[in-house]
């Protein structure tokens, strides 16, 4: 007699499948998302580092309006 335990569940299997894409769609989303984040962070930081060395002034602070 075999085990009811141990056979294949077709339903359970389809609704794996369908999971385990609907994950991956959402890690690839995340980790694209993240790697750009990432590549504008750098950029921001490489262009801070070059103007700064090249002795390019900094942006004067924002004047704070008064009231009248």
């Amino acid at each position: 007699m075999s085990n009811p335990w141990t056979r294949k569940n077709p339903l359970m299997s389809m609704w794996l499948s369908s999971a385990n894409r609907v994950i991956g769609s959402a890690r690839a989303q995340a980790t694209g998302a993240a790697k750009r984040q990432a590549a504008a962070t750098q950029a921001d930081a490489m262009k801070q580092i070059v103007d700064f060395w090249s002795g390019k002034p900094a942006k004067a602070p924002a004047r704070k309006r008064t009231r009248r």
